[in-house]
């Protein structure tokens, strides 16, 4: 079985331009991997305009950055996934969070046309870039 993918995109607010979360099989994958108070990544550097998707999975590997915690990334680390295409299926893994208390999530496995048609989805989908 597969897991399934949905990503959201949150409206500004006043700190923070749109950001990202992504949901998998029904939980948010950035709670309890980030501390309290962190985000996504922002939805303008993940779906740039006229340009393809950093989300996009391709059968070679890449890290993708999925949020960071209040203090930036910078000094306490992100929440990171390695994206790869093998056939039908996209693997993220070797997950990487900031220090403690966070822990991994573990691997997951997506359907490659569900995991396309979400991405597609939210490239597709600019409202948020009114409020930029």
């Amino acid at each position: 079985m597969f897991d399934h993918l949905e990503i959201r995109v949150l409206p500004p607010g006043p700190r923070f331009a749109a950001q990202l979360r992504f949901w998998v099989n029904g939980e948010d994958v950035f709670e309890g991997a980030v501390y309290e108070g962190g985000r996504g990544p922002f939805a303008a550097d993940v779906l740039p305009a006229g340009r393809p998707s950093l989300l996009r999975a391709t059968s070679e590997a890449r890290r993708l950055e999925l949020g960071e915690p209040e203090c930036t990334g910078g000094c306490c680390g992100f929440l990171s996934v390695v994206v790869q295409r093998f056939g039908d299926i996209v693997q993220w893994s070797d997950w990487e969070v900031p220090p403690a208390p966070a822990s991994p999530p573990p691997e997951f496995h997506f359907d490659a046309s569900q995991y396309d048609a979400e991405v597609a989805h939210a490239e597709a989908g600019r409202w948020w870039q009114a409020h930029m």
